[in-house]
């Protein structure tokens, strides 16, 4: 209990009817826009900034800064015509200068753990025809490229030119065209925006908005029904039945693009969590197709869906949901069988199996702890000797990038709405230079999916590259790169009075809360 007084205790309740105070499960790591590439961090500068184009609640691609855009005769050239009678917050005018400073800054910010060198790269030049046209220039056709930019937000030149990022967490430089400006960044405790009044998409809904990371699930929950927060993300499955049944709460239900899957680390000849079973060293099992399938097949997903995530979770076999390019109809959802799984181990080598250690988060997706619990559980059915370690996302993600582990829970949001960015990030072999494998902890590397997805990369038509993804896709679900488990389901609450409109993306957005007339 003392945990919730205690959060309880940092805020007050909205002050006037037309401020928002909302409840995160996560903390803002940074106010520069260009600093982290964490969902977390782009949520809240969404509201600050505005992109080239942007994604609307099912990834529909909407216009931002720009209203027209394409490639021209040239497929390495790209025009964008800008929006016109946009002002900064500071009452500046935006241009297609703004722009070109943008796009040269957000891969080259000092320190980035994890920047947009993998949008920019493909960039040679940006040209500036005149305040209102730019033409982009890449190194080779990127059929992305208007969907890639609604990753980056537009910063202003005269305020960003020189500026370090704790010039923007500071407040001194974080001067976007967005909804909203920024007033409060204190790490931790909260963020704190008001309203723009002259944005061109006109004035926001609230005049001040306070986002406050409260990461305990009972510690959210009772703050919203205290009424100190207004809107909270990430509502825990096993209280949804219980407050859909009160009238305090109204929640609000959306399928995500985030899949949670397992990596294997398929790419050492010796893998340091898995042993004989007396703790003896052997070459990795999982560099074997047939141990990889034995362990996908080992996953009863159904049940995983129903019991761990209350049926809030869509049982997943490839690594985007049904529908979305790229994704073929002819992959379902591996059939759970432990005795074939059994069979292909035996087959493999290991009729006795082994000893294997499997390791997550115990705080970064819904229920990740009890859903790698689950898993075990069900490893241990087929013979393996299966021990589990789950730890904070804060430690966990450094140590799996350091390649500590074997085989590890991990989830990815397929924010371009299409299948390269999940090939290239999780399954492409690591190759820096091109921006691939850049979370492929499981070190896989399949020649035959990298050259498919290289033709892709740069093929403009989108039937042919739909055509090129779907193979990519298909190989690499039968090779069982990676174990895709299940699909999100994320819930919202919010107080009486209001609603929230779900987003695949996972965000939580001011301008997602709607006030009932």
């Amino acid at each position: 209990m003392l945990a919730i007084v205690t959060a309880l205790a940092l805020f007050a309740p909205s002050a006037k009817a037309d401020d928002l105070v909302i409840g995160l499960s996560s903390e803002a790591t940074s106010m520069d826009p260009h600093f982290h590439a964490l969902a977390t961090n782009s949520q809240i500068n969404w509201h600050i900034y505005d992109r080239l184009t942007q994604r609307g609640p099912s990834h529909e691609l909407v216009p931002g800064l720009a209203v027209n855009w394409g490639p021209t005769d040239d497929p390495t050239v790209w025009e964008f015509e800008l929006r016109e009678g946009v002002t900064f917050h500071d009452g500046t005018p935006f241009t297609a200068d703004d722009v070109a400073f943008t796009l040269e800054r957000a891969g080259n910010v000092p320190n980035s753990p994890a920047g947009y060198g993998m949008i920019t790269r493909d960039i040679e030049r940006v040209e500036v025809i005149d305040d209102h046209l730019l033409r982009i220039h890449t190194h080779h056709p990127v059929p992305l490229l208007a969907i890639s930019l609604a990753n980056i937000a537009i910063v202003s030149r005269a305020h960003g030119e020189g500026a370090t990022t704790a010039d923007y967490n500071s407040g001194v430089a974080a001067v976007g065209t967005g909804p909203y400006r920024q007033v409060q960044f204190t790490p931790g405790e909260r963020i704190v925006l008001e309203a723009y009044p002259d944005y061109w998409g006109g004035p926001p809904d609230w005049s001040e908005v306070t986002f406050v990371p409260i990461t305990s699930s009972a510690s959210r929950i009772a703050a919203l029904l205290a009424g100190t927060v207004d809107v909270i993300n990430d509502v825990p499955t096993m209280d949804i039945e219980r407050l859909s049944q009160g009238s305090d709460v109204a929640l609000w239900q959306g399928v995500s693009d985030r899949l949670i899957y397992l990596h294997l680390d398929s790419g050492r000849a010796v893998t340091p969590m898995i042993t004989a079973n007396d703790g003896s060293e052997i070459e990795n099992p999982l560099r074997d197709q047939r141990v990889r399938e034995a362990l996908s097949i080992a996953i009863d997903r159904e049940a995983i869906a129903e019991h761990v995530m209350e049926g809030l979770a869509i049982p997943a076999g490839q690594l985007i949901p049904d529908g979305m390019l790229g994704a073929p109809d002819s992959i379902g959802v591996p059939r759970y069988d432990p005795e074939r799984a059994m069979e292909l181990l035996a087959e493999a080598g290991y009729p006795d199996g082994f000893a294997i250690k499997l390791h997550g988060p115990g705080d970064r997706y819904i229920n990740d702890g009890a859903v790698l619990q689950a898993i075990a559980q069900m490893f241990s059915r087929i013979g393996l000797k299966t021990t589990v370690d789950v730890m904070p996302a804060s430690v966990y993600f450094g140590r799996a990038t350091a390649g500590e582990f074997s085989v590890m829970l991990v989830g990815w949001s397929a924010y371009s709405g299409e299948a390269s960015l999940p090939i290239r990030t999780l399954v492409a072999t690591a190759d820096a230079d091109r921006g691939w494998g850049a979370a492929n902890r499981g070190r896989y590397s399949n020649p035959d999916i990298d050259d498919l997805l290289a033709q892709a990369e740069h093929e403009l038509d989108e039937t042919e590259r739909a055509i090129l993804l779907e193979q990519a896709m298909e190989m690499a679900m039968a090779d069982v790169a990676v174990i895709p488990v299940q699909f999100q389901v994320n819930i919202w609450g919010t107080r009486p009075g209001l609603s929230y409109i779900p987003r695949m993306d996972e965000y939580t957005l001011a301008t997602g809360v709607v006030a009932a007339d």
